[in-house]
């Protein structure tokens, strides 16, 4: 059985098999693979199976769909291919049992005339809303600006993970991380000047977290 490995900045997110006749692929909910990322359109991709050939259909995608770098509107998939959708990867696999590394997976070229959906549909869930980001206000990397992309995001220095914000249906939330390595005992994450408990603490726009005091 034939399977996708997705990908995000070279990093393995997930393993699709390819065990029916038709996978979509987009950012609405509903679709059997659903992407957190505003370059990618409601309905973009379809992954269909007709016999022993697996083909990639781009579904009038603003973007467009790439393969092996190329966009395509339709396409058979051979063993190896990549397929991007927006800042996702995604290697097809003629055979399950085909063994990779991850140092097979690169980060997405992006365009840099990718257009972003700032007016997801209101009726979305927390995958399709759209994504708040943390601007670094000081230190080595000062004005940095790191996308919540993922359900889970994980703040620190050093190495060390302080604090982790979690993506839900009512929005952001930051909760302290409990760890002593190479912390300081005043080491607790604060919001707007407050430290943060165990309890999850409700973000808004423009709020200032500090990982140290």
């Amino acid at each position: 059985m034939a399977k996708l490995i997705m990908t995000l900045d070279g990093a393995i997110i997930r393993e699709f098999m390819i065990d029916k006749d038709s996978i979509s692929i987009g950012r609405k909910h509903g679709n059997d693979i659903q992407l957190n990322d505003l370059t990618v359109s409601g309905r973009h991709a379809l992954i269909t199976s007709l016999g022993e050939d697996t083909y990639i259909d781009d579904l009038g995608s603003t973007n467009g769909t790439l393969l092996n770098g190329a966009r395509i509107a339709k396409s058979v998939l051979t063993h190896g291919d990549i397929i991007q959708v927006g800042n996702y990867q995604f290697t097809f696999f003629a055979d399950e049992e085909a063994e990779y590394e991850p140092t097979m997976f690169l980060r997405a070229e992006i365009e840099d005339t990718q257009i972003m959906d700032t007016n997801p549909p209101k009726d979305s869930d927390a995958k399709g809303e759209p994504l708040a980001g943390v601007r670094i206000m000081n230190g080595p990397l000062k004005t940095k600006v790191l996308e919540l992309r993922k359900p889970f995001n994980t703040l620190g220095f050093n190495g060390v993970k302080m604090a982790m914000i979690a993506r839900t249906m009512q929005g952001y939330t930051l909760t302290s991380i409990k760890n002593t390595k190479m912390r300081r005992a005043n080491d607790i994450p604060s919001v707007n000047g407050e430290q943060v408990d165990d309890a999850p603490r409700m973000l808004k726009s423009n709020d200032i977290i500090e990982l140290s005091v």
